[in-house]
């Protein structure tokens, strides 16, 4: 016999982060979720499903926690969207929490690889056919990074644009630095 599904109790879903794609400031995107993809736990998220509790709650209205355990927030997501393809995420690691600090070196190294919605279903239909539950409508409380995810597909994509900027930043210091270094040489080499 198959459990029966609490309609208030809280539900998760795991998505995969990629390596190296957090920051050093502790700052990654990607997806929490992707539309029209059946997880391992035979659940479907449908396009629009997140729309209305992100209108609702908006980013700052979903909290980001370590292994989907409430007394564990390690940060703040800066944008929640559904696109296309599906929710969308960009967030940054509060580096002042030591936890943070761990999740980040973790991520960096590829320890960690997961990213985990929770949620409360509002509006579900199960196919006959298939056993798959399509999710129509969610009530999204978190998204957590996690050890496991449901949804590999799902990954963390390119850097934020912050991100860019900064590494942009970088680039152009070391190569000043670089070309300054190679003027002092000249200078030296020509006394």
């Amino acid at each position: 016999m198959a459990a029966l599904r609490r309609i208030d109790a809280p539900e998760i879903k795991r998505a995969e982060l990629s390596r190296l794609q957090a920051t050093e400031a502790g700052v990654f995107s990607g997806y929490a979720s992707l539309f029209g993809v059946v997880d391992s736990g035979g659940d479907m998220v449908m396009a629009g499903a997140f729309a209305r509790s992100l209108i609702k709650r908006g980013a700052q209205g979903v909290k980001m926690l370590w292994q989907q355990q409430a007394a564990e927030p390690i940060g703040l997501w800066a944008s929640i969207v559904e696109d296309s393809r599906g929710l969308k995420v960009e967030g940054r690691l509060d580096l002042s929490v030591a936890r943070a600090r761990e999740a980040l070196s973790l991520m960096r190294k590829g320890a960690i690889d997961g990213l985990s919605i929770g949620f409360r279903t509002l509006r579900a239909t199960t196919e006959k056919s298939s056993g798959v539950r399509r999710l129509d409508e969610i009530d999204l409380w978190e998204i957590s990074i996690v050890t496991f995810p449901m949804l590999p597909q799902a990954r963390i994509g390119a850097p934020s644009m912050e991100a860019l900027g900064a590494k942009l930043s970088r680039v152009r210091a070391q190569r000043a630095a670089l070309e300054f270094a190679q003027a002092l040489r000249r200078l030296a080499q020509s006394s």
